[in-house]
């Protein structure tokens, strides 16, 4: 396959940001689309020129690193994956692709696609926890957890925070990552000694990383290369309405 690229490219966060048009070609289909990204960076190294930057680690949809807007999509064109997961017979030959970096202020570019989402980190800081105390695991049928919450917990426990849905959403929410990392803790006993404050703690520290209001588009669930859900948001928002109420 011969394609053209259009990469964002930006050297920092305060730098100006432009696009750069690069052929590729020889592209295998069945290369995933990091690995095309591979043979670009071998090529401008090669030539003496700049790689581009970009996030990447398992390269198995596990850590949710590989953070490209490609094609106005987050991920991608295809459902249910990340970009490492993409690969590129889903594109044709002939096929000019656009990759950006993830948009959103609270998600700025520390150089070319890779942004910093620290922010992300902060707001599990602020109360995504459970209070425990350390030593050897518990055995795992000492707390008996009916089958419907241990799914709903573990669907919402799939999210891997690569910031898909905040790209997709027009007012760069954040509301279904915080919601999954809520909801997952909600449901289980485990997590019930600081549920009262943990909404409360968490929205408040998405408010101040600079993340924007939901207005229920459902673009974040539909670019979610994990699938979880908008009923995690409203259970978000009663855990937050719950503890407003009862917070002293």
């Amino acid at each position: 396959m011969n394609l053209t690229l259009k990469v964002w490219r930006q050297k920092n966060s305060n730098s100006e940001g432009r696009f750069e048009t690069y052929d590729v070609k020889g592209i295998s289909e069945d290369m995933s689309f990091l690995e095309m990204f591979d043979v670009l960076n071998e090529r401008l190294i090669t030539e003496g020129t700049e790689p581009v930057a970009f996030d990447h680690d398992c390269r198995e949809g596990i850590c949710g690193m590989c953070s490209m807007y490609i094609n106005g999509q987050p991920h991608g064109p295809n459902r249910g994956v990340t970009t490492c997961q993409l690969h590129m017979r889903s594109f044709k030959n002939g096929d000019t692709i656009t990759v950006e970096p993830w948009r959103a202020k609270a998600f700025p570019v520390i150089k070319d696609l890779a942004v910093n989402r620290s922010s992300f980190d902060r707001i599990i800081s602020a109360g995504g926890f459970v209070s425990v105390n350390t030593g050897n695991a518990q055995d795992a049928n000492a707390l008996p957890i009916a089958k419907p919450d241990a799914d709903e917990a573990f669907m919402a426990a799939a999210c891997i925070g690569c910031g898909a849905c905040v790209a997709a959403c027009k007012n760069a929410s954040a509301m279904l990552f915080t919601s999954a990392k809520i909801s997952q803790l909600a449901l289980l006993p485990q997590g019930q000694a600081e549920r009262s404050i943990r909404a409360e703690k968490m929205v408040a520290q998405m408010d101040e990383e600079g993340f924007g209001a939901c207005t229920n588009t459902g673009a974040c669930e539909a670019e979610c290369p994990k699938g979880i859900s908008l009923e995690n948001i409203a259970r978000m928002n009663r855990e937050y309405f719950s503890a407003v109420l009862t917070s002293k």
